[in-house]
């Protein structure tokens, strides 16, 4: 045993590792909102992990809400929904908010009629397992946590695998963001009913919703109406308010004291963690046939009026934030998501996607980069025992062959290590190269 592992293990051992940023749930107590729909949405071809959906409309085409308007092309893939009816009015090449690659886009503009296609409510006890994860994969369920990885396939997993407990995963451990909160706090049935769902066909033997102890009136919420159900495998479970919680490697072995295998997945010990949002998003497609085409977002930072929204897909920044009274002086900045894994905005009219659960402004600091003084705090606070530190060093000096060594590829890239990094040091982004190094050493060979 080498003794950068023997490190790692230790630190792996202790009770809870991450950083404790500043909150700053400014919306925990707003109500979520219906918005005022936009005039104008764009959609992008890719909204999930995968590849990209293929086009069924052209320039011209009317559409309904909820209309499918483009198709999966693959197993890891998502059919896109129009999110508003009206006119297709053009069919572009954009970049990608999240990712920053070109994708096909498709812009609807709004008829005002919000006209609907027909949506038929079942009783989800009358569908089977294959039924139901027909209705998710036609909705275009993916994960809502910020993956974005077609739901349908979680549903499925390898008959070796067999999944014994469900997390509902409603830890919402990143600053500002609390549209899950909200969403436990006003909509409990959903997330419940949801949840019954996904364990009958996982056929799991018991589910967990899993929230930060910082919630308590959501613990309330979810309590009192668990009480009201007879439900003896349905647990509330009360974590620590700890960054990054809500990953699920951290989940897992929280919840239930086990560690996902390096490499490995949740799937690996039985377990399947879902997003409560994406729980919910289950519910309504099974049990009411409606596509996923909104999601409630947090929309705060330096705006006048933060507020949690039930937006449509392809909504702009700028609409949400206007809806919102407009920016604070001083306000420089763009994410979408949360402060640690946003991704910067280049414009306010940057449309969002099933995968942005957060709109935030601040304002930009900048910091200035200083050399490595190898005080190990990066190490005393990953979540994965790693050793961030050598994947800086081995990236500055290019030598990648030794990042599989130090086990890169287990990093989650929460960006604890570089909150708490007094260099200033932009690890994640160092990380994020060298994983991009190994994978073109991989591809080469």
């Amino acid at each position: 045993m080498t003794m950068k592992t023997r490190i790692c293990d230790l630190l792996k051992m202790k009770d809870t590792v991450g950083v404790h940023p500043p909150q700053q749930k400014m919306t925990a107590g707003a109500v979520i909102e219906s918005t005022q729909l936009p005039d104008i949405v764009t959609l992008m071809m890719k909204q999930h992990s995968g590849a990209p959906a293929k086009l069924l409309v052209k320039q011209g085409d009317v559409v309904k809400t909820g209309q499918l308007i483009a198709e999966a092309t693959a197993f890891i893939s998502a059919p896109v929904h129009a999110t508003l009816s009206g006119e297709v009015k053009r069919i572009s090449s954009v970049v990608h908010p999240l990712t920053g690659e070109l994708t096909t886009a498709v812009t609807i503009v709004s008829d005002g009629a919000d006209d609907w296609v027909e949506t038929v409510m079942v009783d989800p006890d009358g569908l089977s397992r294959e039924e139901i994860i027909a209705r998710v994969q036609r909705a275009g369920v993916v994960g809502l946590g910020g993956g974005g990885f077609p739901t349908y396939i979680k549903l499925q997993p390898p008959a070796d695998k067999p999944i014994h407990t469900v997390i509902a995963n409603g830890a919402e451990c990143e600053p500002y963001i609390t549209a899950d909160t909200r969403l436990m706090i006003e909509n409990p049935e959903r997330v419940v009913a949801g949840l019954q769902i996904v364990m009958r066909v996982m056929k799991a033997e018991q589910a967990y919703i899993a929230i930060e102890e910082n919630k308590p009136e959501a613990i309330a919420r979810l309590r009192a109406y668990l009480a009201q159900l007879d439900l003896p495998h349905v647990h509330l479970f009360v974590l620590k308010a700890c960054y990054p919680m809500g990953e699920a490697a951290v989940l897992i072995r929280e919840v239930l004291g086990v560690e996902v295998p390096e490499g490995g997945r949740a799937r690996d010990v039985g377990v399947l963690v879902q997003n409560v949002g994406t729980i919910a998003a289950i519910y309504d497609a099974v049990a009411c046939g409606k596509p996923l085409v909104e999601r409630v977002m947090t929309i705060t930072g330096m705006v006048a009026k933060p507020k949690n929204l039930l937006v449509r897909f392809g909504t702009t920044a700028s609409h949400l934030i206007a809806l919102c009274g407009g920016v604070k002086p001083g306000g420089d900045e763009l994410l979408f998501g949360g402060p640690m894994l946003g991704i910067a905005q280049l414009s306010y009219d940057s449309p969002v996607t099933k995968s942005v659960n957060c709109v935030l402004v601040k304002q930009s600091i900048m910091k200035e980069e200083r050399n490595c003084v190898r005080c190990a705090r990066c190490i005393t606070v990953c979540p994965m025992g790693l050793m961030p530190l050598m994947f800086y060093n081995y990236v500055r000096k290019t030598i990648y062959d030794r990042l599989a060594e130090y086990r890169l590829e287990t990093c989650m890239e929460c960006g604890s290590c570089a909150y708490v990094c007094p260099a200033k040091i932009p690890l994640v982004s160092y990380i994020r190269i060298g994983k991009d190094e190994l994978w073109k050493q991989t591809t080469d060979k």
